[in-house]
């Protein structure tokens, strides 16, 4: 999504970027209030009044996001609202977790009726001659009353499960706790390996799905209601959820590609591992001829650990030389061969609650491969671009 916005600096080490549909919504804003007979600059101030309600949600969250620790590297603003990249696996691990989720998805529409209510409070009393309920709610020919409203509708569409929207984050959090708790792959027990339990990519994948046809249903609404009503911000809002329709569907045909790859398709049987006890200087070294990102330790044949190439050279950079099992994670989770893709994606990304660095593929007692974030990332960019080029025969069909 990256490609259709507009980067807007960093505030605190956050990225910024502005989706380009806020070009089309300050260009309709505009003529809107031309064909008012009104001023361009009404326009371009309820564009700013949008943008306002939505810095709102997103400041709130950010507050929230940092309270529980997690570490956001860039926020993507729509004009419903922001969503958040992480820049840890860890912070995609806590987000995950349902409370969280349900937290950070109160918080915006929270925010926006706060914000609505403490404006529409100060015009009473300041200015009592703004009719605040009077039609229109949002209008570039009442920029005040518009500030309460455009916060309070932005609150009520956020409740909505449909993505990107608030409601359909809560919604989904609790389907997918409640399909983890009774789907789950069995434990691979090798080498020993500390090998948990891992929620099933089928448990995730079949809960996004039961969102498919929500998304578009409630843009279809959201459109027809505003045209009926002639609430330019329902329609606005109706186009952004049928946006985020089309991304999710997008997702979905990812996800149904890394559902059906196995993981022995993928993995790496080619490797280098290094030895617990060798010094970081060792590490450099054998790890100079090969392009492998993260490697597993071994002691006594026996995986005990994983580290990346970049986390060796900051400790000889930060505390100088020293051992490798000094430096090295010891939290990771094997895979079988035959285990869904989707499942090695979602524990390297930490969107299962079990973020890993190196996943180890075994078959009996033996590690016949591993799984890495960078050429897992290579496997699912193959996936994306043969979803993309399916769709054309698939709509034939």
């Amino acid at each position: 999504m990256a490609g259709w916005s507009l980067s807007l600096g960093k505030i605190f080490g956050v990225g910024l970027r502005l989706h380009s549909f806020f070009v089309f919504l300050l260009t309709a804003a505009m003529l809107w209030s031309y064909s008012l007979n009104r001023p361009l600059s009404r326009g371009v101030a309820l564009w700013g009044l949008v943008l306002l309600a939505v810095a709102v949600r997103e400041i709130a969250r950010a507050l929230v996001a940092a309270w529980f620790g997690l570490e956001v590297k860039n926020i993507l603003l729509l004009p419903t609202g922001g969503i958040f990249t992480y820049a840890s696996a860890q912070s995609n691990t806590t987000a995950a977790q349902p409370g969280i989720q349900r937290t950070l998805a109160l918080t915006g529409p929270v925010a926006n009726l706060l914000f609505g209510l403490v404006v529409a409070g100060l015009i009473l009393t300041v200015a009592p001659e703004v009719h605040l309920f009077s039609m229109r709610w949002v209008t570039p020919e009442h920029l005040l009353r518009t500030l309460v409203w455009i916060n309070f509708l932005l609150a009520a569409i956020n409740l909505l499960p449909a993505w990107p929207l608030d409601g359909a984050r809560m919604v989904r959090g609790e389907v997918q706790k409640s399909k983890h708790a009774v789907e789950a792959v069995d434990p691979v027990p090798a080498m020993g390996l500390e090998v948990n339990r891992i929620p099933s990519g089928r448990a995730r994948a079949s809960a996004f799905r039961m969102f498919t046809g929500v998304g578009p249903a409630i843009a279809i609404g959201l459109l027809v209601l505003g045209m009926v009503s002639v609430n330019w911000w329902l329609i606005v809002a109706g186009m952004a959820v049928l946006f985020g329709a089309q991304v999710e569907r997008q997702g979905l045909a990812v996800k149904a590609g890394a559902e059906s790859v196995p993981v022995r398709d993928v993995m790496l049987t080619d490797y280098t591992f290094l030895s617990a006890s060798a010094t970081l200087e060792d590490a450099v070294r054998r790890a100079r001829h090969t392009l492998q990102d993260v490697f597993p330790v071994v002691r006594g044949g026996n995986v005990v650990g994983a580290v990346a190439r970049q986390t060796v050279l900051d400790a000889l950079a930060t505390t100088g030389d020293g051992y490798v099992q000094g430096v090295m994670s010891r939290t990771f989770h094997a895979a079988s061969p035959d285990e869904p893709l989707l499942n090695a994606l979602e524990r390297v990304t930490g969107e299962s609650g079990a973020s890993s660095q190196l996943i180890p593929v075994v078959l009996g007692d033996r590690v016949v491969g591993i799984v890495t974030p960078h050429h897992l990332g290579r496997a699912v960019g193959f996936l994306a671009r043969k979803a993309h080029s399916a769709k054309p025969s698939a709509t034939r069909s």
